[in-house]
């Protein structure tokens, strides 16, 4: 209506571009419009869960590739949100699922932030979050924990796979030298030269916020065991 034509690729008014961004983000979970996400993910199993987690953000991704373009200013403020806001609600959580979810929100900030810079690295940053995500879904549908407390349990359902998974989560975390730790480390070079030091800067302290979450998983799957 306000633009006259249904061609996405072509909006030029200020406030369909804006209205068609939040949409997107609400769709997938970026912040501040992710508040439906850990909520649903939590009411979810984890087979369902995972789908939600991977394969329902690629048709938004597709279409953030196409119009990124057309309102920089908005991409950077979600990314930065989302970032902080994604590190930060999973720091209290104590439920799998609700954990994975703010691990979303914090991912695809790091997506929406260089997006427009480098699309190829976002592309990169998220074939990186689909293969880690699936890998970790699987293994806690594998031995069916839900909660942090369940992860004590791990040892005893399979050890081979309890020593691995670990290495997962601390890549979905970002530490070195694995596998997470290149894009985001590609990332904040590229905001780098894109003379956005003070932003490559913020973004780098939310991720301790996220590798301290999965730090906890962590250490409840491999250094406690159940009574």
């Amino acid at each position: 209506w306000l633009t006259g034509q249904w061609d996405i690729l072509q909006m030029s008014h200020p406030l369909a571009i804006t209205m068609v961004i939040l949409a997107l983000s609400l769709k997938v979970g970026l912040a501040p419009l992710h508040t439906w996400l850990p909520e649903v993910l939590q009411g979810l199993d984890l087979t369902t869960g995972l789908i939600l987690s991977t394969w329902q953000k690629l048709a938004p991704f597709a279409l953030f590739l196409q119009i990124q373009p057309a309102n920089p200013q908005i991409l950077i403020m979600l990314g930065i949100t989302s970032t902080l806001v994604g590190g930060w609600g999973g720091l209290n959580q104590t439920q799998l699922r609700k954990i994975l979810a703010y691990s979303s929100t914090a991912h695809l900030g790091w997506m929406i932030l260089i997006l427009q810079f480098s699309p190829s690295l976002a592309l990169l940053t998220l074939i990186t979050y689909l293969i880690m995500t699936s890998s970790t879904f699987l293994v806690f549908k594998l031995n069916k924990s839900t909660s942090i407390n369940m992860l004590a349990t791990s040892w005893t359902k399979a050890p081979a796979l309890t020593t691995l998974t670990p290495l997962i989560l601390l890549s979905l975390g970002g530490l070195p030298p694995l596998t997470g730790f290149m894009p985001k480390w590609l990332i904040l070079q590229e905001l780098t030269k894109q003379e956005l030091a003070p932003i490559a800067t913020l973004t780098a302290l939310t991720a301790l916020l996220s590798l301290y979450f999965y730090l906890r998983l962590t250490y409840a799957m491999t250094l406690t065991m159940s009574p």
